[in-house]
């Protein structure tokens, strides 16, 4: 199954994007549960242009490169709603280096296996802060329809970040 053709096709239903503008959004939100290439995006652009379930218009921009600014036509709406309406298998657990790292730490020196689980908690902690930074910028009143996506998965993305933290904090005391 082609899921980054779904996630363009519901990006662009939101508002007009260049290929850039699909690109940056997955540095934002997105990037808080998928990713994507600038080499995966342009590809996918060009088979969905192909398919007919997207449009592009290159308007005048003075003398500056022409970029193309992407639709979604109504047979790609119709495709994403099809799509949005499937009920989804549970996916397979995230691979997840370090705790892989965590489940041989028996043959580790206890002191690494503590620093490398302070690290970690910095790092989780660091990006909890970031996440609820966000929370706490864009959404001080209840979120409307058009923010509601992006409130929940964020909100996900909160407690994801806090259940590893309290992981973390959970394994520490075999360490000390």
């Amino acid at each position: 199954m082609r899921t980054l053709k779904y996630a363009i096709l519901g990006l662009v239903s939101q508002k007009p994007m260049t290929g850039y503008d699909i690109y940056k959004e997955f540095d934002g939100p997105i990037g808080n549960f998928w990713s994507a290439k600038h080499s995966q995006i342009y590809p996918e652009l060009k088979k969905l242009t192909q398919e007919k379930l997207l449009n592009y218009e290159m308007p005048e921009s003075g003398e500056s490169l022409k970029k193309k600014v992407y639709t979604i036509t109504e047979a790609g709406a119709k495709e994403l709603d099809a799509w949005l309406s499937e009920d989804e298998e549970l996916a397979p657990t995230a691979k997840d280096v370090f705790r892989l790292r965590m489940y041989f730490c028996e043959r580790m020196d206890p002191s690494l296996v503590k620093d490398l689980l302070l690290s970690q908690l910095d790092k989780h902690e660091d990006k909890l802060a970031s996440l609820k930074s966000s929370m706490d910028e864009h959404y001080t009143k209840k979120p409307t329809k058009a923010q509601l996506g992006d409130y929940l998965v964020l909100s996900g993305a909160i407690s994801r970040e806090e259940a590893y933290c309290d992981w973390i904090r959970s394994c520490l005391p075999y360490f000390k």
